[in-house]
């Protein structure tokens, strides 16, 4: 619910521009203060959940999400959608990171590899559906439909969570909360954002994009500084030490801005480049999502019968394939091929994530899952928001390629590949038995 209603308002931001009365540049605002919202306070929600418990948190920003997605829906004006829609971002920043970390600390550790696929569903699948869902509400339906339908869903979930959340035991990690490390952490965040948004819009403003740059670098030098310092850090970076986790977060990132900027790519692609309809584009999107489900049923047994590393390194080498069968598309190309394309990326996309999801805490000990969790949720928001600028900073700088296929679309999907290429060195330095004790048994 979370990260579809996250993908799916940038696909109806003409018609909010329209039915509100004002510009669809001025309605960015709407994405922009969700993301901005998002990113700033996930770090926040390891020593949230720890101060009041995993459950009790859980219930609370799920009510929040859904009674903001209420608001959204019911919203008379821009301003009222854009307070809405950061008091969302604030359920959904919580609501998000603390149901994973209900997850992994409850499952055995053998198991884990089960549940971080069960928990990979909803970000395979949320880019990938939002542009046809997208297209088809604005297309057949109102825009305030896509913040309608959270409510119904929110209160299943409400339900569900409260039926079979354990309630949650005394936390024994009630740390203080270090208020300069929070402060540091925020405006680093909220700069890297905002120079983010601001490039991947129509017509950044350089000014902001160097000064929000700048500062970003600055202040989150700071804040990690603080954090090592600290007594009671905002984060403890030291689960870092965690060669299969700091890889994670490393080159991790670099294939979540690799894969994240492809739903945002194809939509514009085919629609642009191709003349397809908003609803023909979303259609064939959905293709990645087949491959998402035809290979799901064999994530985890390929992790555990050639362990996470190899499969790691063979999906990405393939993957750099794939990025390249992209950039050969062109409008002639039969749909067929296309579709064919599509399923492999998508399939090759769930594997990956998959085996990322599982890396990241298959090592990590369960003192220091709250702040591995954090860390994480927050790495993974800001490098999916990296590859949507990258995306589009790529689509308008290499404008001179157009010859060819798909023009500058085709040449960014091989910058896309190079990124991968990097993925795939990173998996190869893993240590041949990373992440076995989560995989379990062969």
């Amino acid at each position: 619910m979370e990260i579809l209603d996250a993908t799916i308002v940038a696909t109806a931001l003409p018609a909010i521009a329209a039915d509100l009365g004002v510009r669809p540049l001025d309605a960015a605002v709407v994405v922009t203060s969700y993301l901005i919202t998002l990113a700033v306070l996930i770090p926040l929600s390891g020593w949230v959940a720890d101060r009041f418990g995993v459950r009790r948190v859980f219930l609370v920003a799920g009510a929040v999400f859904t009674i903001a997605s209420a608001g959204c829906a019911l919203a008379p004006d821009l301003s009222t959608l854009v307070a809405m829609r950061v008091l969302q971002a604030a359920g959904g920043a919580m609501m998000v990171p603390v149901g994973r970390l209900a997850v992994l600390r409850t499952v055995e550790r053998g198991q884990l590899v089960r549940a971080i696929a069960y928990l990979t569903w909803p970000a395979l699948v949320a880019p990938v559906v939002a542009p046809l869902i997208g297209g088809l509400i604005v297309t057949h339906a109102d825009w305030r439909l896509i913040f309608a339908i959270n409510i119904p869903i929110g209160v299943a979930g409400l339900v569900a969570a409260t039926i079979w959340c354990r309630p949650a035991e005394t936390d024994a990690g009630r740390r203080r909360l270090d208020l300069v490390g929070v402060a540091l952490t925020t405006l680093a965040v909220g700069a890297a954002m905002l120079a983010t948004q601001e490039v991947s819009g129509g017509t950044p403003r350089w000014p902001v994009v160097i000064a929000g740059t700048v500062g970003a670098v600055v202040l989150g030098v700071a804040a990690v500084r603080r954090m090592r310092s600290s007594p009671h850090p905002l984060l403890d970076l030291g689960v870092l030490r965690v060669p299969s986790f700091a890889s994670v977060i490393g080159y991790g990132t670099v294939y979540r801005m690799a894969i994240s900027a492809v739903p945002f790519l194809l939509p514009l692609m085919f629609q642009l480049q191709f003349g397809w309809t908003p609803v023909a584009a979303g259609a064939m999107v959905t293709a990645l999502f087949v491959g998402n489900v035809v290979i799901k049923p064999l994530t985890t047994p390929m992790m555990r019968r050639w362990g996470i590393r190899r499969v790691l390194v063979v999906d990405l080498f393939v993957s750099v394939a794939a990025f390249v069968a992209l950039a050969v598309l062109g409008s002639a190309t039969s749909a067929v091929v296309i579709v064919i394309v599509l399923v492999i990326s998508g399939a090759l996309r769930s594997i990956g994530f998959s085996a990322y999801n599982t890396l990241a805490f298959a090592d990590v000990d369960a003192a220091e899952l709250s702040d591995a969790n954090a860390v994480h949720a927050a790495v993974q928001e800001l490098g999916a928001a990296f590859g949507v600028a990258l995306g589009a900073v790529a689509v308008s700088a290499l404008a001179v390629f157009d010859g060819l296929p798909a023009g500058a679309y085709s040449a960014t999907f091989v910058l896309l590949a190079v990124l991968m290429v990097v993925c795939v060195i990173g998996a190869s330095r893993l240590p041949a038995g990373a992440g076995r004790r989560a995989v379990g048994p062969a």
